[in-house]
């Protein structure tokens, strides 16, 4: 039988985890100007010579957008999930705007003893994930949704759907079909925990839809009380149990609230005059920075907002700014833009040259009474490698004061 002439599309960690399946497959990649082998003897070449007669398979790294030319090219596309739709573990898969990835690690803190393992948009490509394990929880982003139609979840877990990488997908109703596309395809027997919106949603699959918290903690029987987070982390951690709940029937208090958050969601930090900084680089769209906001509802808040914000339509942002005692100190690619808006909508703006300027300008005003807040509802790409990148800056700039 003819082996199979894979192509990888994007010279990155998903792709690249594949060549374990696929020993002979060649990149393309829109950064490689000329052909070259890496250290493991893998052919690199520039996207403009893939040729799509000479390509069985193809498998796109899940950022490249569907207006590239090599999808657009392509004839036989399918994504890492596809690739892997057949392995045994039970899948469940948890998307949504924000809190994806904090639901799917208190979904693996809970069920690690059952032999579970975490991976996809969270850091580990399919690929490297154990297919021994009972369990695959995988953070699941909307670019591999768009580009799978192979591969179901057998638990869906769908958090809020808010405005995010439009330039991406083209449009907000793109994006929202591409969240919700899974559960069209799943069978009887399967599990969707969705928003109350999407309850009316076609599928064979058993749909349980809920509002906010409540919602849930009355579903699952589970006293909130007793769980330690609060806000938008309570939810993802309802999610988690819930899920627990369905598999296990158990409900576990202590494991959940000995979760640990990760840096860079509402990280909040003390500089030398006991003043409160928080650190929200995490938050990249508009949603995640009103709920930030929200926390600090009662207070005074110093705002940092800005960066590459996909396409997104800020208005909405502005509106919600009207609603908080707050100035905001405007920083990265769209600080013109949010300049304008601020002055449109009547919100005291400063316009910042970066983001230690924007610190160093709140630096100057902030009480003790006062919040300094780093959520800029934009990505970081424009001027950091990482919103970690920016997340570090911020605290390194906040110890030195």
């Amino acid at each position: 039988m003819q082996q199979k002439r894979v192509s990888l599309f994007g010279y990155g960690g998903t792709t690249r985890s594949l060549t374990k399946l696929f020993p002979s497959a060649v990149f393309y990649d829109d950064k490689c100007n000329k052909p070259f082998k890496d250290e493991n003897g893998f052919q690199i070449r520039p996207a403009l010579e893939f040729d799509e007669n000479y390509s069985d398979l193809e498998i796109p790294s899940p950022g490249i957008p569907p207006f590239n030319p090599l999808i657009k090219k392509a004839k036989n596309i399918q994504s890492e999930y596809d690739i892997f739709s057949d392995t045994k573990a039970l899948k469940i898969w948890i998307s949504g705007t924000n809190g994806k990835t904090t639901t799917t690690q208190m979904m693996q803190h809970l069920l690690e003893s059952k032999n579970s393992v975490a991976g996809g948009n969270i850091g580990t490509p399919l690929a490297d994930l154990d297919t021994d394990a009972k369990i695959w929880i995988l953070e699941t982003s909307s670019f591999t949704m768009h580009y799978t139609n192979k591969a179901t979840p057998n638990i869906y877990v769908l958090l809020p759907i808010k405005p995010d990488h439009l330039s991406w997908h083209g449009s907000m109703d793109e994006y929202e079909k591409s969240k919700l596309k899974p559960i069209k395809e799943m069978k009887e027997g399967e599990v969707a925990i969705i928003p109350k919106k999407y309850k009316d949603i076609k599928t064979a699959a058993h749909i349980i839809s809920y509002e906010n918290g409540n919602d849930l903690a009355k579903y699952f029987d589970i006293d909130a009380k007793k769980v330690k987070f609060e806000g938008a982390f309570l939810v993802d951690a309802l999610l988690a149990m819930a899920v627990d709940k369905i598999l296990f029937d158990s409900v576990d208090y202590e494991k959940i609230n000995s979760f640990e958050l990760d840096p860079h969601r509402q990280e909040e930090l003390r500089d030398s005059k006991n003043r409160l900084w928080v650190n929200d680089t995490k938050a990249t769209n508009i949603d995640a920075t009103v709920a930030a906001l929200d926390r600090y509802k009662d207070s005074f808040v110093h705002l940092i907002l800005g960066g590459d914000d996909k396409g997104v339509e800020l208005n909405e942002l502005f509106v919600a700014l009207k609603n908080y005692n707050v100035k905001i100190y405007n920083i990265g690619s769209n600080k013109d833009k949010l300049s304008k808006l601020a002055e449109e909508y009547g919100i005291d703006f400063v316009k910042c040259k970066n983001l230690l300027d924007a610190v160093d300008k709140i630096n100057a005003d902030l009480t003790k009474t006062q919040v300094a807040l780093l959520s800029p509802a934009a990505a970081s790409l424009d001027e950091y490698n990482s919103y970690a990148h920016r997340g570090n800056e911020f605290k390194e700039a906040v110890g030195k004061l």
